[in-house]
């Protein structure tokens, strides 16, 4: 099985890190996420070792990715928004096109929350190409009220569309990519030889997955999962950066 050590010696590693749940803690009110100094500290090690490249791999839309993340615009940090339909790449690296959203995006998510407004502590956060529906706050009454309008408009009029859950969120996409995907591209634009990819819920089992042989996948806190290794929370994740960071830092300076 790959560990840490094995990531310190490749050629050209890509670290691939959610971002809620796996960098910083989960929070109530999800625009106050924030990830740790410890976490902050190793990843801005990493970023700064040759051959070794950093992205933060999320659901959220890549604007709000850049704000809770506290995004610096001379950072060389890698971003995949959307669970990959929008990448940011720093100059020297290549990203494809964006995609324009159908007129569809805005209409269904004006209707859903228009549907669900009467609801105590549920709120529709709209995105490029769908929307998610968060009932973190909300009564547990209020929570399968929501549930049961949400699964109904999707019967009605979001055929086609890809339905993602997650901590007290559903999402909807009208785009097909998940986090495998944003992963590949990412391996590809970078030439990795290896990828450290860690996650904490279910549309992080998509890049888990797709891992490759010569990769380790990580998985932050409880739950099913295809990744080889678990640690608790965001504290030991951001412990694990740490110890690769100096793993990597001492091979590549013997």
């Amino acid at each position: 099985m790959v560990d840490l050590d094995d990531l310190a010696h490749t050629p050209v590693l890509l670290v691939a890190l959610d971002f809620d749940g796996t960098l910083a803690p989960l929070v109530d009110v999800p625009s106050e996420a924030r990830m740790g100094a410890q976490a902050r500290q190793a990843i801005d090690r990493l970023a700064a070792l040759p051959d070794t490249h950093v992205a933060l791999v999320s659901g959220r839309m890549l604007a709000d990715l850049k704000l809770v993340s506290e995004y610096d615009p001379e950072s060389r940090l890698l971003l995949a928004g959307s669970h990959g339909a929008q990448l940011h790449l720093p100059s020297g690296y290549e990203a494809p096109p964006l995609a324009h959203p159908s007129p569809e995006v805005a209409t269904f998510s004006d209707d859903l929350a228009e549907a669900l407004s009467a609801l105590d502590n549920v709120w529709v956060e709209r995105k490029p190409y769908g929307f998610v529906v968060h009932t973190r706050l909300a009564t547990e009454h209020g929570t399968t009220h929501a549930h049961a309008i949400l699964d109904g408009f999707a019967r009605d009029r979001l055929h086609g569309w890809r339905r993602r859950g997650g901590h007290d969120v559903v999402e909807y996409s009208e785009r097909a990519e998940g986090k495998d995907g944003a992963v590949h591209a990412l391996r590809a634009a970078v030439g990795a030889t290896a990828v450290l990819f860690a996650g904490d819920d279910e549309t992080d089992e998509d890049a888990l997955r797709a891992l490759q042989p010569t990769d380790l996948g990580v998985r932050v806190g409880g739950g099913s999962t295809a990744a080889t290794l678990h640690v608790a929370d965001a504290a030991e994740m951001a412990d694990l950066l740490t110890r690769l960071a100096d793993l990597r830092t001492r091979n590549q300076s013997s």
